[in-house]
């Protein structure tokens, strides 16, 4: 392979062709795009929300994406977790989405972690790249995803579904302005459902994380504006969308001084 075709600075013909309908839109353009190609995005969770958000994101040219779930592919996974099929049942999620994400761009660079991640684990990947994807469905994990972010001031594009209900932000530590996830939830509830508990509905995870994808793509890229400070509500069964302002909490015990 030529240095042309290994370099970060500069988009090959391949890349050119690939890439041309977001290359044409002016917001992104040649700069926005070789910014995607030198990315690097953790997607934490490869089931409903993590499936969309890993398609896009490889289809998108985002250069490197590093993966993370300990899971492997149930039979109950495929009615809403895209990015895996029938054959795949029993693999690693990590492993099964890497082959359709490489099948859909060969030149995607993969970092997989298949184990549990500890909090220094944690820690250490999210310290690696530039954006985070919680596609989780706990809330422990998104509690300790934040405050990794957090302390690495590393953005977050968070995402939740459940039964027929969705949710949407952005947290960007970089920002002053910037709430992070504890602000908003605080310590959560013992009570939380899962969807293996509540169920959901296929499109709405769908939905939710071609959201978080295009959130990511509009931070990497640098255009538009995020969903900071914004809790995007969606309510699939009435087919309606609601906006919430939501600010910094100054006493938050994870965030409170990160902007001083």
């Amino acid at each position: 392979m030529s240095d042309a075709m290994n370099s970060q600075d500069m988009l090959n013909d391949e890349e050119l062709l690939r890439y041309s309908r977001q290359i044409l839109l002016q917001q992104i353009d040649i700069d926005g795009q070789l910014r995607l190609k030198n990315s690097r995005a953790l997607i934490i969770g490869l089931g409903g929300l993590g499936s969309p958000v890993a398609l896009y994101l490889a289809a998108a040219g985002v250069g490197e994406l590093h993966l993370a779930d300990f899971d492997t592919v149930d039979l109950t996974n495929l009615q809403r977790q895209i990015a895996h099929d029938t054959a795949s049942i029993g693999q690693s999620k990590v492993d099964s989405a890497s082959k359709r994400l490489l099948a859909i761009n060969p030149q995607l660079r993969l970092q997989a972690h298949r184990q549990c991640l500890d909090s220094d684990s944690l820690a250490a990947a999210v310290a690696a790249v530039d954006l985070v994807l919680d596609c989780s469905d706990n809330f422990s994990t998104r509690e300790a995803v934040n405050a990794a972010c957090v302390a690495a001031k590393v953005p977050l594009v968070s995402g939740a579904a459940i039964r027929l209900e969705g949710q949407l932000s952005v947290f960007d530590p970089r920002r002053d302005d910037s709430p992070c996830y504890h602000c908003i939830y605080g310590h959560g509830s013992e009570a939380e459902l899962t969807c293996s508990e509540a169920g959901v509905v296929g499109p709405l995870v769908g939905l939710v994380g071609s959201l978080q994808a295009l959130e990511a793509l509009k931070l990497l890229a640098q255009f538009g504006e995020p969903l900071v400070g914004r809790l995007l509500l969606i309510d699939a069964l009435g087919s309606r969308f609601r906006e919430l302002r939501v600010k910094r909490d100054p006493g938050c015990n994870v965030c409170g001084g990160h902007g001083e």
